[in-house]
């Protein structure tokens, strides 16, 4: 079970390799009635939060754990922080699995670091298939991306950041893909101030978490649609499930062309480089205003990683 002395433990393990990101006001989305706030971890090493949940599942590995290696499966940047993780502390062996469409601008940052990337299947669904399999024939150790306490602890310290630089944040909007983030996020978030309001964001073409809550089951596998938001497709962490009632309080299923118009115009109002995968935040905010009216509300900005291509495309779909 996740404590809130974890979160804080967790918090001074990474402290000295990452960044406090900002808690930056847009001034675009607010107005005299609500405030909306954006943290940047798309400014983070590596350009996305995941750095947090690997380092801190990495420095609580013992000497005879770092000898064994680590793998991980990965969309993209859970695979990047472990490869950084792994070089920071050590140059551990890692073995990073991805899907055959990861982005390039995701890879680079995995390779640069010095896991070995082994990229099977089309989706993720597929990859860690392919990669529990492979498990059988390594004796190394497994970075779960999701379903893991301190992995989890790594994430909810975003929370502890953001009630710091404003403790009058009572709203969190935060993308879902495993679960890992918005259960970390709310669990210490809720812990500072149990009022806060914990709301995540799925795109329609896949909705495991909301599905796993209606049905009360654990959907850890869940067939995706193709989605530009490749950070949040695939199915939900049996921890985070189970955390979820007590972490969240609402889950809001967002239109795919809606992420990309917003994708685009986040980078062209905001100035900042977003994947879609971040931009569902904003797409929430303008699809539900009333929802915010009256509250402040920090977006979880995921991450930056997005490669010319998928830019192009963006824009393309964004204005066509």
């Amino acid at each position: 079970m996740l404590k809130f002395d974890d979160v804080l433990s967790a918090q001074k393990r990474i402290e000295k390799y990452i960044y406090n990101t900002p808690l930056e006001l847009s001034i675009r989305l607010s107005s005299e009635s609500k405030k909306v706030y954006m943290k940047l971890e798309s400014q983070q090493k590596l350009r996305n939060f995941k750095v947090r949940g690997a380092l801190s599942k990495m420095t609580k590995l013992t000497e005879a754990e770092r000898s064994k290696g680590v793998m991980a499966v990965s969309s993209g940047n859970h695979g990047s922080g472990v490869s950084y993780a792994a070089h920071m502390l050590g140059d551990i062996k890692a073995r990073v699995y991805v899907p055959e469409t990861t982005p390039d601008a995701k890879l680079e940052y995995i390779k640069y670091y010095g896991a070995e990337v082994i990229q099977k299947g089309l989706n993720f669904d597929e990859t860690y298939e392919f990669a529990m399999n492979e498990m059988k024939k390594y004796d190394m150790i497994y970075v779960d991306a999701s379903s893991d306490y301190d992995v989890i602890s790594g994430s909810a310290t975003i929370a502890l950041e953001v009630l710091e630089q404003c403790p009058d944040i009572d709203t969190l909007l935060v993308p879902v893909g495993g679960g890992g983030l918005i259960t970390g996020i709310g669990f210490a978030a809720k812990h500072i101030n149990p009022k806060i309001k914990v709301i995540g964001l799925q795109t329609s073409a896949c909705v495991a978490l909301m599905d796993s809550l209606r049905d009360n089951k654990c959907y850890t596998d869940y067939p995706s649609k193709s989605s530009v938001c490749d950070a949040l497709v695939g199915g939900v962490g049996q921890i985070p499930f189970e955390m979820a009632k007590d972490c969240i309080d609402e889950v809001l299923e967002i239109g795919e062309e809606n992420i990309i118009k917003h994708t685009a115009l986040l980078m062209l109002n905001e100035k900042i480089i977003v994947e879609p995968s971040s931009a569902i935040c904003i797409s929430a905010i303008l699809e539900h205003p009333a929802l915010f009216e009256g509250r402040n509300t920090a977006a979880i900005i995921t991450g930056g990683n997005v490669g010319a291509s998928t830019l192009k495309n963006i824009f393309a779909r964004a204005f066509e």
